[in-house]
């Protein structure tokens, strides 16, 4: 293939993405875990019969369906985009589709002038837009949980949480982290604090929740506290407010947690998930050294690091 041919190629590359984003918004996969026709198909999910068609041939095309005999049904990867799936990333998928196409569409605005695309879009912070629109914040948590379970599977393999008391984990979303956590130290007592819109989608009982804002107060003293995920999140003036709470709730010779993608830690590049940080909402993914930087400039001492996986690193400090 010569350059001309892979340079029209790539140019439409988006397509296929759009095309499998459809599909889990129109539950597609779901519905195809056994073989279906198209004319079924449509009249199951109230669906333009033709539309659908052309739509199930290019799933078929890049490698998302199988057909035979006129019946389309899922595979090994879109399995994994059907919600029943334990190992579901069907929110996750949809997860960068509308806003984030919007902001990234705009994203000569952020390289011109430094801010998010996002905000110049929709008027409001990114995180403010979620916490507006209860349907597009759960969806959101139900994407980063997919992330979180997948993440954080070995950390208890990586931490020994049984030396704590109390662990909190700040702005966990619906739990993946701190709910392995308790399964595998059930006499440890387990703490989620977010937000009360976020709280109150959290259907698992085996943790304590709380809810209030990271921004104000932590409104629980313990000697261990998670922050994962989520310093990245912000610029250096709210990720310095959000860890002087931190060091505020913490005992003398508590622990924070921090686990982050570390640039300087790693093999991925990570450009194009900081200007996915950059047009969103003005952050950017960090090096060990900011991460440091941060921490110790509230008051905490750095202590350690442990690799957790090939893109998050644990930085470990005490108060």
């Amino acid at each position: 293939m010569d350059n001309s041919t892979k340079l029209k190629a790539f140019f439409t590359e988006h397509w296929k993405y759009m095309a499998v984003n459809a599909a889990c918004k129109l539950d597609i996969f779901d519905n195809l875990d056994t073989p279906k026709s198209v004319e079924i198909l449509a009249n199951l999910l109230n669906l333009n019969a033709p539309k659908l068609e052309l739509l199930l041939q290019s799933l078929v095309d890049i490698g998302f369906l199988e057909q035979k005999n006129k019946l389309y049904f899922i595979n090994e990867l879109s399995i994994l985009l059907t919600q029943k799936n334990p190992d579901s990333l069907k929110f996750a998928c949809m997860n960068w589709s509308g806003e984030h196409i919007d902001a990234w569409q705009m994203l000569d605005f952020t390289i011109a002038t430094g801010k998010s695309s996002f905000e110049a879009r929709y008027k409001k912070p990114y995180f403010e837009y979620l916490n507006e629109n209860k349907e597009k914040l759960d969806n959101y948590q139900k994407a980063m949980n997919e992330y979180a379970r997948d993440d954080y599977k070995d950390i208890v393999k990586v931490i020994d949480f049984s030396k704590h008391k109390i662990v909190l984990d700040i702005g966990g979303g619906h739990g993946a982290l701190i709910i392995q956590v308790k399964e595998c130290n059930p006499a440890l007592r387990c703490v989620l604090f977010d937000l009360p819109e976020v709280i109150k989608n959290v259907i698992d009982n085996t943790i304590e929740k709380i809810s209030g804002s990271f921004f104000k107060q932590i409104p629980l003293k313990c000697d261990a506290l998670l922050l994962c995920r989520i310093l990245h999140d912000w610029d250096d003036e709210k990720a310095t407010l959000i860890l002087q709470n931190c060091f505020a709730a913490l005992p003398q010779n508590g622990t924070l947690y921090v686990i982050e993608n570390c640039a300087d830690k790693i093999s991925t590049n990570l450009s194009l998930l900081s200007l996915n940080m950059s047009v969103m909402c003005e952050s950017f993914e960090r090096t060990s050294v900011q991460y440091i930087s941060l921490c110790e400039s509230v008051g905490f001492e750095y202590r350690n690091e442990l690799k957790l996986n090939d893109l998050q690193i644990i930085l470990i400090f005490k108060k």
